[in-house]
């Protein structure tokens, strides 16, 4: 029988000054040796309950219950066992790193546990040779990328030996190549080493296949608690109401296109890329079976509707409303030609099967900012970030901007902002346009008690009156949902949170252009559709909106125009459809598993939506 290495016996907190607690009498038990995916709404109480499993960081406020670590409460293990046997990685790189060169962060935790200096240099060089870290040693931190920052934080951890790795939300600031490899090397650690991982994550493409465990948290308590696949047949069957957003895409594609979840056995349910795609060509074939029957068979007067009905991929109005890409419904009706009639959040993208866009052209509205031969580095004798970039920002457009992390993308936008100055080239706003910048770290805008302090006193810098500053403030925190933590610190919120409320922060300006460095880091799906609707509002008013983003599927759900940052300039610019469409892996988990019928179709709606066509193309 496999021990338990952790157990959470009715745990229950709140932070101090909260009515509602944070964890709500949880109860569970992880065996040594399982990967578990802890996922979430933000605010649902991840982060504090990662943090009650790490005694070093457990929070201050009132709380009750127990956490036991292989049998022994998590009180009662000496400093050695709890700060040695269950390490953590946090969320924001920086956070964690607290030396000047790479060497320096991997010995510091040995450095404290007392290894000898034999000890170290045996496990440092082990661990520089697993993850590649030998010409990254005697650099400085700073110079790292945020991937090559959180692999740092990762083996200073590992070289400790843990028996329990927890992370929160690690590939938040991680471009989708360094995150794919990042939880990649998370399940290589897991299977070679039997280490136990409890991963927080809100980009489950990647993690949720990987997974033993989905432990799904709502409201501080275990909402659902089950395999992938039990997980994904919940949801099919009505039972994970509002779920489906969490799911991968193989399986919310696979549910969409199921008549129904009674039959379906958990081992046909696909969860990636590759299963999905498997399951759509048998899928296919079963459709034009079925057509074939119906079209040529003696019954061939029967209803052609209700043959398909009996079959694998009828397509169920009512199940597409609740199985697009936000546990809040923005699926398409099935609607006539030409129609495009849509339920609750508005999608962006037609049911005419032309994957035109509902916006207007990035390059019909006014040119807001323009930027020309654009040259920028951060030292005199410093490689060149920026080299004779061109780019453009204009009224009504939503623009994404990709690229890897430390291609520069943070750095256009503080140029764009006005924030830097370019040594070559021209990136100035233009007389009475005003730019509003999103920083990636949100703790940067906080310098209050309160959230509610903090946005009053943004809106009396912006020069609202008493009467606009409380209406205004009242309509974002109703859009952002920000009414239970008006009253709490600042820090002592979600990552999510934090993200929303210092946006409001800066939408209380009401910019002309409104400059976004990674938005939707730790927001829950149904967050980032509300997000969406929000940027989508702002920029039909007229204001530009540009975000720089390592979500591909948010970008390709939203944005007018999408451009890739690399090698200091804009190498490619287009319509999401046309951009992503043409990428290998800067593209979506769908495009890459219809791309050779449907080489444009970048969400579930697209597939959904061209179907039949898509069942054609044979």
């Amino acid at each position: 029988m496999v021990m338990e290495i952790v157990r959470a016996q009715e745990l229950s907190f709140r932070y101090p000054g909260e009515e509602r607690a944070s964890l709500d009498g949880l109860s569970f038990g992880i065996k040594e040796g399982e990967f578990v995916v802890l996922c979430g709404p933000s605010g649902s109480g991840k982060t504090t309950l990662l943090r009650h499993l790490k005694r070093e960081l457990t929070p201050v406020g009132e709380g009750s219950g127990a956490v036991f670590y292989r049998g022994r409460e998590l009180s009662q293990l000496s400093p050695e066992t709890a700060a040695g046997e269950i390490g953590m990685v946090f969320q924001n790189p920086e956070a964690q790193i607290v030396m000047e060169t790479v060497w320096q962060e991997l010995a510091f935790s040995m450095e404290n546990m007392g290894l000898s200096p034999s000890v170290m240099r045996g496990r440092l060089a082990e661990m520089a040779g697993l993850f590649g870290l030998e010409p990254l040693l005697y650099k400085p931190v700073h110079e790292l990328s945020g991937g090559q920052k959180q692999l740092v934080n990762l083996a200073s951890v590992l070289l400790l030996h843990p028996r329990l790795l927890l992370l929160d939300e690690p590939t938040s600031q991680l471009d989708p190549v360094a995150a794919r490899e990042f939880i990649y090397l998370l399940r290589r650690l897991n299977e070679e080493l039997a280490m136990t991982v409890i991963l927080s994550e809100h980009r489950l493409e990647e993690a949720l296949p990987l997974a033993d465990r989905v432990l799904l948290m709502e409201n501080g308590r275990l909402a659902a608690d089950g395999s992938p696949r039990e997980i994904v047949r919940a949801a099919g069957s009505g039972l994970g109401e509002g779920r489906h957003a969490y799911l991968p895409a193989a399986s919310r594609l696979y549910l969409a296109l199921s008549s129904g979840s009674a039959d379906v056995r958990p081992d046909t349910i696909p969860l990636t890329v590759r299963e999905g795609k498997r399951w759509l060509e048998s899928a296919i074939e079963e459709e034009q079976s079925t057509r074939l029957v119906s079209a040529t068979g003696p019954a061939s007067g029967i209803d052609r509707q209700a043959t398909k009905a009996s079959g694998p991929t009828r397509i169920d109005a009512d199940r597409l409303d609740r199985l697009g890409g936000s546990s809040i419904g923005n699926m398409h009706e099935e609607v006539g030609p030409g129609e495009n009639k849509r339920i609750g959040i508005s999608s962006p993208r037609s049911v005419s099967g032309s994957f035109a866009r509902r916006v207007q052209s990035s390059r019909d509205g006014e040119a807001l900012l323009e930027c020309r031969e654009v040259t920028f580095r951060y030292e005199k004798d410093g490689p060149e970030i920026l080299r004779k970039l061109d780019f453009s920002l204009h009224r009504g457009e939503l623009t994404a901007i990709l690229g890897g992390n430390g291609a520069g993308k943070s750095t256009l936008l503080q140029l764009m902002a006005g924030l830097l100055k370019p040594q070559r080239g021209r990136a100035a706003l233009p007389k009475g346009v005003t730019a509003g910048y999103l920083a990636q770290n949100p703790l940067l805008y906080f310098s209050y008690d309160t959230v509610l302090e903090e946005l009053r006193h943004m809106a009396k810098y912006a020069g609202l009156s008493v009467s606009e500053s409380e209406r205004e403030i009242a309509s974002l925190v109703d859009a952002f949902g920000l009414g239970g933590v008006l009253g709490s610190h600042p820090h002592d919120i979600s990552g999510g949170e934090q993200q929303k409320a210092a946006l409001a922060m800066v939408l209380l300006l009401q910019p002309d252009i409104l400059l976004l460095d990674e938005p939707t880091k730790g927001l829950d799906p149904a967050a980032k559709e509300h997000l969406a609707e929000l940027l989508r509002a702002l920029a039909d008013s007229g204001t530009s909106v540009t975000f720089v983003t390592h979500d591909v599927e948010f970008a390709a759900r939203h944005a007018s125009r999408c451009a890739m940052l690399f090698d200091g300039s804009i190498s490619a610019e287009g319509p999401p459809e046309a951009f992503f469409g043409a990428n290998y892996f800067y593209t979506t988990a769908v495009n890459r598993m219809v791309r050779d019928r449907l080489p444009q179709a970048l969400t579930v709606e697209d597939v959904m939506s061209q179907w039949h066509e898509f069942v054609s193309r044979s």
